[in-house]
This record gives structure tokens, C-alpha cells and sequence, in this order.
């Protein structure tokens, strides 16, 4: 394995999340010492969390409005997702699972398991989500959801049986990779 050395660091923005341009040196396949330059986005930690109710056979999934997916001409920009959300400043993962699925549903999760951790986008970004199952019922909401106004979210449920999952997923009309992540180890 190669030993990196990080060269410099140049802030490109500080606006909500930091990005840095970083050049680095590493040793390439041939051994021979290479300079690099990358921008990474410095994201915190995120959560998302498959939400089913066992007794109805059912998962609840969110529809949402995505920036880049509209800037792609990608349908409307609305995509249908697992709950999901970045983790605050001293929070476990766990925690942030059920202030979000809270926040955006209104349902209490329990029976949380976690089924692992990945990077969405590892060539720019630091976030990693940290992906979970979790039950809910159905017929006991605690509270409004819908997400937070403040943050400009509008979360619509989309409750869906587990056999029409697993038809979205099929037909590729599941499009958010955590998603399909988790439908995929539910599921198949």
C-alpha cells in the first residue's frame, strides 16, 4: 500500500458544507511518486432507513424534490426514496434514524437494524450513510412529518405493498442508489 502525502489544501467554499481542492502525492503502479489534485466536498455523515410494517405487508418510502435530478431533465425532479437524512453534531446513528423518519413521516421506527455503511459518491464526497431497517405500524402515527419547512422540505409518503417495491425496483423506476440498496437486501 502507498503512503499519501496531502501537498496542499486550497478552500474553493464554505458556504453550507466545506470544498476543498487537495493535492496529494502518491506512489503510482509503477512506484514512481504522482501529483494529484482532487474537490472533495466535506458532507457530514447521513442515515437511511427502510421503514415496513410487517402486519400490512408494506414499506412507507418518501417522494421528494431533488435539484439535480431536475437539472438532468430527469423526469420532474421528484424522486421516490428511503427516509434519509444528515446526522447532527454529537449524534449517533441511530439517533438521527428516528429524529428523521419523525421528521419526515411522523412514525416512530423500531426494531432498528443496521445493515451497514457506504459511499454514495467516493471519488468527490466524505458522506457516508449509514443504512438501516427498521418497522413501523401504520395505523399509529405520532406526528404531522412532511419534513421541515425551515429546511424547504416538502416529503410526500408513498406507502407501498412489498411485492410493488420489489416490481419499481425490477423496472429500474427506483432511482436513489440507497434505496435500492435497501429494497435490494429487503427484498431479494
Amino acid at each position: 500500500m502507498s503512503v499519501i502525502h496531502i501537498r496542499k489544501r486550497t478552500p474553493l467554499s464554505d458556504d453550507k458544507y466545506t470544498l476543498e481542492r487537495i493535492a496529494f502525492e502518491k506512489n503510482n503502479r509503477n512506484g514512481e511518486p504522482e501529483t494529484q489534485r482532487r474537490e472533495i466536498y466535506f458532507r457530514p455523515d447521513a442515515v437511511s432507513v427502510l421503514l415496513a410494517d410487517p402486519g400490512k405487508r408494506s414499506l412507507l418510502l418518501t417522494r421528494q424534490f431533488r435539484l439535480p435530478v431536475y437539472l438532468h431533465e430527469d423526469s420532474d425532479g421528484y424522486l421516490v426514496e428511503a427516509c434519509a437524512g444528515i446526522m447532527d453534531e454529537g449524534e449517533s446513528p441511530e439517533e438521527t434514524v428516528i429524529r428523521e423518519t419523525l421528521e419526515e413521516t411522523g412514525y416512530q421506527p423500531r426494531n432498528l437494524r443496521k445493515i451497514g455503511c457506504t459511499y454514495v459518491s467516493p471519488a468527490y464526497c466524505m458522506e457516508r450513510i449509514h443504512l438501516f431497517l427498521a418497522e413501523i405500524d401504520l395505523q399509529d402515527k405520532k406526528q404531522a412529518g412532511g419534513g421541515l419547512a425551515a429546511e424547504g422540505e416538502e416529503i410526500e409518503p408513498v406507502i407501498i405493498s412489498y411485492e410493488k417495491a420489489k416490481q419499481m425496483l425490477l423496472a429500474g423506476e427506483i432511482r436513489d442508489v440507497k434505496t435500492m440498496a435497501l429494497l435490494h437486501h429487503f427484498l431479494l
